[in-house]
């Protein structure tokens, strides 16, 4: 009955991740308008997919490190009820975050959950495991995409203005209702107020319409290739998501002896995918519009450095957050453009606060719950 468990609440954890962050890594495409919601949706589903595939050779060292051991008693660690419980608190935080349409990471609610049970259980913690192997890549990898981000993106504009690629305005023509008085009475007397329709026209950058570039390098159009450069950013995002994420969420299945290594990431990725298919649009739509606004090029700079980081540190076995390094780029990348919203940006900062809390305690109460079955 336990493993039957820990392997519903595994694959309720995969399902949680795929809803809340399947698409950070095309909310570039979306939000700079270079596609629309659904072909945005469809390349990271497919791109996240051959990262969970990769993981099966890449990514071992992530697997061992969610799995608990290291970090709590090995004992502790070991057992089915701990395992479930850190499952169902993790995928219950990430969940609750996605119909909230906040973009909260998968990682930190793991993490979360692992302390929050392995304490109500009794186990010590390994500190300086907890500090070198989980904090310091939480914590530096969005300070570090912030930096990055806001530091390549003007050197890339000085270069794009150096090759004599524009960018060009447009004109966006529509109508608009206007109050009108018709006449007046013999009386001089006004007349009711009468509503009618004017034609107008506008000129601006992506606030009323979007922005595109105009010009060739080497004899390639400018806004083409960006657009193809884009997509190619995007999915390196989606791709390293698939590999970070995946074997986090497959450690949990390991103390189950239903599935193997191999069974356990292709299951978990496929879940992933439904997820994001499924529930995504809610944290679609924060991530692409409510963080900042974008052009074509400013979206890739942010998708590239977040791909550079996530797949380095999938590299190195550092359990980074990719909601933390995406977003991060996302905050330099409004900070330098000035067109950071920042009541979105306060919110997401607190919703990452109240991550870690939030499923210790669920952690610790669903252990309790489930050590009297």
């Amino acid at each position: 009955m336990i493993y039957f468990v820990i392997v519903a609440a595994a694959l309720c954890v995969a399902y949680a991740n795929g809803s809340n962050d399947n698409f950070k890594g095309v909310a570039t495409l979306f939000g700079s308008g270079t596609t629309n919601y659904r072909k945005a949706l469809l390349w990271g589903t497919c791109t996240t997919m051959l990262g969970s595939v990769a993981a099966l050779m890449l990514a071992g060292n992530l697997i061992k490190a969610f799995g608990g051991k290291g970090l709590i008693d090995d004992a502790i660690a070991a057992q089915p009820q701990f395992a479930a419980s850190v499952a169902m608190a993790a995928g219950l935080t990430v969940l609750i975050a996605s119909r909230m349409g906040l973009p909260i990471s998968t990682t930190h609610s793991l993490m979360g959950a692992l302390l929050g049970t392995g304490l109500f259980a009794g186990s010590a913690l390994n500190l300086g495991n907890l500090w070198s192997k989980f904090l310091i890549p939480l914590l530096t990898s969005p300070v570090i995409a912030v930096a990055v981000t806001a530091s390549i993106y003007p050197l890339l504009r000085r270069l794009r203005i150096h090759l004599g690629v524009d960018s060009s305005y447009c004109v966006c023509v529509g109508r608009e209702t206007v109050e009108v008085i018709p006449a007046m009475t013999k009386n001089c007397q006004s007349v009711a107020l009468e509503k009618a329709e004017k034609l107008t026209a506008t000129i601006g950058k992506q606030a009323t319409c979007r922005s595109q570039y105009t010009g060739s390098v080497l004899g390639l159009n400018a806004a083409s290739t960006l657009d193809r450069a884009h997509y190619l950013s995007s999915g390196m995002v989606s791709f390293a998501r698939g590999l970070n994420d995946t074997p986090k969420i497959a450690a949990m299945l390991s103390l189950a002896p239903v599935f193997g290594v191999s069974t356990s990431l292709i299951l978990v990725g496929i879940v992933i995918a439904l997820g994001g298919w499924i529930s995504a649009r809610r944290v679609a739509e924060t991530m692409s519009n409510k963080i900042t606004t974008m052009n074509h090029g400013q979206g890739f700079t942010a998708n590239v450095v977040t791909g550079l980081i996530v797949i380095g540190a999938s590299r190195f076995g550092l359990p980074v957050s990719t909601t933390h390094v995406s977003c991060g780029s996302l905050f330099g990348l409004g900070a330098v453009t000035g067109e950071a919203k920042r009541a979105t940006i306060v919110t997401i900062l607190l919703s990452w606060i109240a991550t870690l809390p939030l499923a210790a305690t669920l952690g610790a109460l669903i252990y309790m719950i489930l050590s009297f079955i």
